[in-house]
């Protein structure tokens, strides 16, 4: 198999090295997922970039940020980034019943919510070909057409963690493993088809 090193700010190419000093900066650490990441400077550079005009730029709260990003995440089955966005969820203050229900793939309470997280999974799993009813019922949740393209930016970004964590096993860091996190099967990963889809109405 191959191996891919976490890098830190001194082993990594130096194209990387200021972005991952500006992580540690912020966060207080540097985690796994960019120690991975700074192999190739460009995606680092374009994840951070990308992660920062969605959560600067778009219309979204912090909670619909992380439903977009946590739904996307749990779509595409990645277990390293549902620990990760439990945790920022959780120091941004989102409501842990509504991090829960999207974790478990269970119809969340709130009409809203329940549209974002639903429209998202879909635009994931139907690669952006989402039917106009579909679309429609977003909107009728109180959502404009620019959100609906603002959920593509969020879906985007977050596949970019999705899939190469997938590709190097990147190991869950320490500050995020008491929210880990398992994929589940493929018929639990898409019973909520129907589930969410009544809770949503």
């Amino acid at each position: 198999m191959t191996q891919f090193k976490v890098h830190t700010t001194d082993s990594a190419p130096e194209a990387s090295q200021p972005l991952l000093e500006g992580a540690r900066k912020k966060m207080g650490f540097v985690p796994n997922l960019y120690g991975t990441f700074a192999e190739a400077p460009a995606l680092l550079e374009a994840y951070l970039t990308l992660g920062g005009i969605f959560d600067r730029s778009t219309s979204f709260n912090a909670t619909e940020r992380q439903v977009v990003l946590l739904s996307t995440s749990f779509e595409n089955g990645c277990e390293y980034c549902m620990a990760a966005h439990t945790t920022i969820a959780s120091m941004q203050r989102v409501p842990d019943e509504v991090v829960q229900a999207v974790r478990s793939g269970d119809p969340l309470g709130d009409v809203r919510l329940q549209a974002l997280a639903s429209f998202t999974r879909k635009v994931v799993a139907q690669r952006g070909w989402v039917p106009e009813a579909d679309v429609q019922e977003f909107l009728d949740a109180g959502f404009t057409r620019a959100q609906v393209l603002e959920v593509v930016l969020g879906v985007g970004m977050k596949t970019l963690s999705n899939y190469a964590t997938h590709l190097t096993q990147t190991p869950v860091d320490d500050a995020f493993a008491p929210n880990a996190w398992e994929r589940p099967s493929a018929d639990a990963a898409h019973e909520c088809d129907e589930t969410c889809a009544a809770g949503s109405h």
